[in-house]
């Protein structure tokens, strides 16, 4: 995957912010969730796998005005996330014209305070429509590396698509329409919300496979990329997660779809590049 920096003007450094007080989150249905889902299915307690390391270097947080730790590898990354998020959003543009409006990245450590209440890292990265703030943790992107087996940048960018989809969702509507319906299950609303989420990102997979004449023109994708997004998409379906922390695969508690349905509605985006293709609340829940 290829790239150039467009500066940070997609990001909220939240990394010297407080983090959180008081308060729980309230995700709505939207966000990947992946460790928060795997404690819940499996009733292991995954909330303390994320870490850092490396030597330290002091950076300035634009946001919370206190000086930072990090790294040169952490700061090409934050560089990299602005760069995919101005392009997902250049792509939206096209897409929708006036109607989009842009979303903001919002990044931090081990925990933060969002408009949707308070959040840890292993809740995982999130939408927040009440704010309408997508939210990651840094450390995120070393667990689907390591632990989920779904490294690489365009795998990380799918991530971020992902949740710049829900976003599409909330501006359009549809997060509206599901928020009466947050029941889980393998032909539930929630799930329908997640598959058009994952096409979604498909759709910016496929402007950016045409060598950037669709998007802002600053990614550009090499041989493989895709592969890198469908084994993400794969290591976080519902029925893979359930099998990971030892329990059976349970249909009725899903809430984002299995490895196989998330994939196919990435492929689909892909191949297609256009959201009338995304129409997972017709296939999943008639």
């Amino acid at each position: 995957m290829r790239w150039s920096p467009t500066g940070r003007d997609n990001i909220d450094d939240l990394r010297g912010s407080s983090g959180m007080r008081g308060g729980g989150l309230s995700l709505g249905v939207g966000g990947v969730l992946v460790l928060l889902v795997l404690s819940w299915a499996t009733g292991t307690d995954f909330l303390s796998l994320l870490g850092g390391s490396g030597d330290p270097v002091s950076s300035d947080s634009r946001q919370s005005g206190a000086p930072v730790q990090s790294t040169p590898q952490e700061e090409k990354q934050v560089d990299f996330m602005n760069t995919v998020v101005e392009d997902v959003q250049a792509t939206w543009e096209q897409i929708l014209g006036s109607r989009y409006q842009r979303t903001r990245l919002a990044i931090f450590r081990d925990e933060v305070q969002s408009g949707c209440g308070a959040a840890e890292a292993a809740t995982g990265p999130f939408y927040c429509p009440g704010d309408r703030r997508v939210y990651l943790d840094l450390g995120f992107f070393d667990e689907l590396a390591k632990r989920f087996g779904a490294p690489g940048d365009f795998a990380q960018a799918y991530v971020i698509a992902h949740e710049i989809g829900h976003h599409v969702q909330n501006l359009t509507g549809v997060t509206a329409r599901v928020e009466q319906d947050r029941r889980p299950g393998a032909n539930s609303a929630s799930v329908a919300l997640e598959l058009q989420a994952d096409c979604y990102a498909g759709i910016w997979g496929h402007a950016a496979s045409q060598g950037g004449r669709f998007t802002a023109g600053r990614v550009e994708l090499d041989p493989g990329d895709a592969d890198e997004a469908l084994r993400a998409a794969s290591a976080i379906g519902d029925d893979r997660l359930q099998k990971m922390g030892g329990g059976r695969v349970a249909p009725e508690r899903f809430t984002h779809g299995t490895s196989q349905q998330r994939m196919q509605w990435f492929q689909r985006g892909m191949v297609s590049g256009k959201p009338e293709s995304c129409d997972t609340f017709r296939t999943m829940t008639n």
